[in-house]
């Protein structure tokens, strides 16, 4: 759905969704990464596992929520991917506890 136009001169990072390494580049919100995937889904709803996407990009919405380097219920699209980031989706409901 979503392709990145190549910047000239940009290396390219590695980050793990899911476990497979997928290519990104410096200053990407992993909300952009995660939307160029073939499943562009985040998590699911916590009621009806209702797939949820990035949607405003500006930290609104709450609809990028992901699992990143361990911390659940991360906002995605406000923060930048970095070499070796570990992102999962949530899917259902979440435990209050650890």
């Amino acid at each position: 759905m979503f392709r990145k136009l190549h910047e000239p001169g940009a290396q390219a990072l590695t980050v793990y969704i899911d476990g497979a390494a997928v290519s990104a580049e410096p200053g990407e919100s992993v909300a952009a990464v995660l939307l160029r995937q073939d499943t562009a889904a985040t998590r699911t709803t916590p009621v009806k596992e209702s797939p949820r996407a990035p949607y405003c990009m500006m930290g609104v919405c709450f609809d990028c929520l992901a699992i990143v380097d361990g911390v659940a219920s991360t906002q995605t699209c406000l923060v930048t991917v970095q070499e070796g980031m570990r992102i999962e989706r949530q899917f259902g409901k979440r435990s209050v506890l650890p």
